[in-house]
């Protein structure tokens, strides 16, 4: 714990920006011996592009690893101003709240990448886990109906990025409806291009190749 609450909340956004920074797409696509992750598909680091490199494993490992740093970033924020773990739910503290957008904020724009990042939605999901479990299955629920309907991951994305911050105002108030809408809010920046390619019907569906 550290006393300054000040100090407290720029460590947990200074540490939760470095854990969100690592590239987990990145290294295991290089591990696998696959090259760089950027040069296939679309270019972003995350686990859909992962998977239009043809390894299930590699992009479910990816998911799984963007997510959990959300979670340990929130965890660890919470530790830091004497908090116990928000698994399971609760009003987040702010130390929390600032390790996970710290999280966030890292996987769009990490450090050892130049600031070019993947777009958060693993991260989000991983940070929403951490911060008020329900908010993250409701927006899994959501990516997964709105996926199944249209086969589109990107509209899926935004959204639940859409509807997630009144479910946080309503079961988590304020504080919790804060963060979400500004992640919310830089997770739709991030997919502007797949939003002009939606409105012109180029956008790349769900197991299809990545076009341009």
């Amino acid at each position: 714990m550290i006393e300054s609450s000040v100090t407290a909340l720029a460590v947990a956004l200074g540490a939760g920006y470095l854990l969100g920074s690592i590239p987990f797409g990145l290294l295991l696509t290089r591990l696998a011996g696959l090259g760089d992750i950027r040069a296939i598909g679309s270019g972003n680091i995350g686990a859909t592009n992962v998977l239009r490199t043809g390894h299930k494993g590699l992009a479910a490992a990816t998911l799984l690893l963007d997510a959990l740093k959300g979670t340990l970033a929130v965890m660890a924020g919470s530790l830091l101003s004497g908090a116990p773990s928000l698994l399971g739910g609760g009003e987040p503290l702010l130390g929390a709240a600032a390790g996970g957008f710290g999280a966030f904020l890292g996987h769009l724009f990490p450090v050892w990448l130049g600031f070019k990042g993947g777009k958060g939605v693993a991260t989000y999901i991983g940070v929403l886990l951490g911060l008020l479990a329900k908010l993250a299955l409701l927006f899994c629920g959501i990516w997964l109906a709105v996926a199944f309907a249209t086969r589109y991951s990107s509209l899926s994305a935004l959204v639940a990025a859409a509807l997630v911050p009144i479910a946080a105002y309503v079961w988590g108030g304020p504080l919790l409806a804060g963060v979400t809408v500004l992640m919310s809010l830089l997770l739709i920046w991030k997919h502007h291009p797949n939003i002009q390619r939606l409105l012109t019907g180029e956008e790349t569906r769900i197991g299809g190749k990545a076009k341009g």
